[in-house]
């Protein structure tokens, strides 16, 4: 007998309402915290599950940090193909005392420098830091939603914090380190 390769028996209606009822809100707060409104990201958080209906057979185990890729995939496209429109904010503009289940800490007083901060980063280093700070994923799972390898995830989460400490710290901007560009070295 060998081994069978295709989706699991139990992807089905109540495997994907499980999944529904499990994920559904998670996918909604990370919509909130990218775009404008509620409705807005229950939409997205729905074409999210019908890319996961779809894809059934590549969802894994561990479905979150897969949707949240599909739910960053989709909205990369959407940015793409209305870059100018006005009702997609970016983070410094969301109201996060307006999202659903938000924590204290969303809310304090320093949310506002973190916010400023943020929006100084590339759109990568903003990526990492929401996908391991706001939506709680291990780095590993993180790589996975960007599309890259664990330690490429560690070094870039760890840059990321780097540049948002010093874009939070009252140092001038001269006193920083300069970015450099590297040439990988193959006879390493």
């Amino acid at each position: 007998m060998g081994v069978r390769v295709g989706p699991p028996k139990k992807r089905d209606e109540g495997w994907f309402t499980s999944l529904y009822a499990a994920e559904y809100e998670h996918m909604v707060r990370y919509g909130l915290r990218r775009l404008a409104d509620r409705d807005a990201s229950a939409e997205l958080a729905q074409e999210v599950f019908v890319v996961a209906w779809r894809r059934r057979a590549e969802v894994p185990e561990r479905s979150l940090p897969w949707l949240y890729g599909v739910a960053r995939r989709l909205l990369a496209n959407q940015w793409r193909s209305r870059r100018a429109a006005p009702d997609l904010l970016s983070i410094t503009d969301v109201d996060l005392e307006r999202l659903a289940g938000s924590s204290g800490a969303d809310t304090s007083v320093g949310v506002a420098d973190i916010r400023t901060a943020l929006a100084n980063l590339n759109d990568l280093d903003q990526e990492i830091l929401r996908l391991v700070g706001w939506e709680e994923l291990t780095v590993s799972e993180a790589a996975r939603v960007l599309g890259c390898t664990g330690p490429t995830a560690a070094v870039r989460l760890h840059r990321a914090r780097r540049r948002l400490a010093e874009a939070m710290s009252d140092r001038p901007a001269q006193t920083r380190r300069s970015p450099v560009l590297m040439t990988i070295r193959e006879d390493l």
